[in-house]
């Protein structure tokens, strides 16, 4: 039997089915550190960073951007995306981790504990 999800549209979120719970739900992280001693690199630095900005990730410490996603498989694709502009020198990692263990994070900005970023809402054009 085939199930029927329905989505609600509004401009500033989508209320997304009961089967993307918070254990099935993902956050991708992307750390990385690239040189910027030419010229050249400092471009493909901006190109590559300018990329995850693009896609929706956030930056959440210098070097380290994430997005939420509903699922692996949205991350999966994302991430054959922001792979092609991986630039030759440097070091790129990707983990990902799911909204409960995202949402467990422990953050501290001088010495006092904040809550983590919140998932970022998400609009559906069609």
């Amino acid at each position: 039997m085939k199930k029927n999800y329905f989505y609600q549209i509004s401009m500033k979120k989508i209320e997304t089915p009961t089967k993307n719970n918070p254990y099935h739900s993902m956050w991708i992280i992307a750390f990385f550190d690239l040189p910027t001693l030419t010229k050249e690199d400092r471009r493909n630095y901006r190109e590559f960073r300018k990329q995850l900005l693009k896609w929706g990730f956030l930056q959440l410490q210098l070097s380290v951007y994430g997005k939420y996603m509903g699922d692996e498989k949205r991350g999966e694709r994302i991430k054959t995306f922001i792979k092609s502009y991986i630039p030759e020198k440097g070091e790129v990692r990707f983990l990902t981790i799911t909204d409960i263990q995202f949402g467990k994070m422990e953050v501290y900005y001088e010495k006092k504990r904040k809550k983590p970023e919140e998932k970022q809402d998400q609009l559906l054009l069609f």
